[in-house]
């Protein structure tokens, strides 16, 4: 006896469900995992690896996330300008300082797929300093953790 299984495929004509998260108060880490698992759609019981199932996340309140323990003078965050010597490290109170936006997309840019579908997916996630977005055309869903 064989059992064939059939590889589900989600409706390609789905609505794109916005999210609002409230980054206030949060721990870094465990607000990006969980903003990578909605922008996935694993909340979702139609979850299907492969394919974008249309959730996106507005993040506010990003200059308001929190680290756990010495995060805060001990983690960096590094570029490099493609020159010698070009190699230039802030740390994550110099990062908030400048741009605290950043953060938040980094952290959840690690948790999605290193490919083509988390390109797309990172595409839905918006974050913004401050309590103000501009997305209330899209009636968000307020998503708290």
């Amino acid at each position: 006896m064989v059992l064939k299984t059939k590889t589900f495929f989600p409706k390609s004509d789905k609505d794109i469900k916005w999210y609002v998260v409230d980054a206030e108060g949060q721990v870094l880490g465990r607000l990006a995992s969980r903003i990578a698992q909605v922008l996935r759609g694993k909340h979702d019981p139609s979850f299907t690896p492969h394919a974008d199932l249309g959730y996106r996340v507005a993040v506010i309140n990003a200059e308001k996330i929190v680290v756990t323990g010495d995060k805060a003078e001990q983690k960096t965050y590094f570029r490099y300008s493609g020159y010698p010597g070009g190699d230039r490290y802030r740390t994550f109170k110099e990062q908030m300082e400048r741009n605290p936006e950043f953060i938040i997309t980094a952290a959840v840019k690690g948790m999605v797929p290193k490919n083509k579908l988390g390109a797309k997916l990172m595409k839905g996630l918006k974050v913004y300093k401050g309590p103000n977005h501009p997305h209330q055309a899209q009636e968000p869903e307020v998503l708290t953790f």
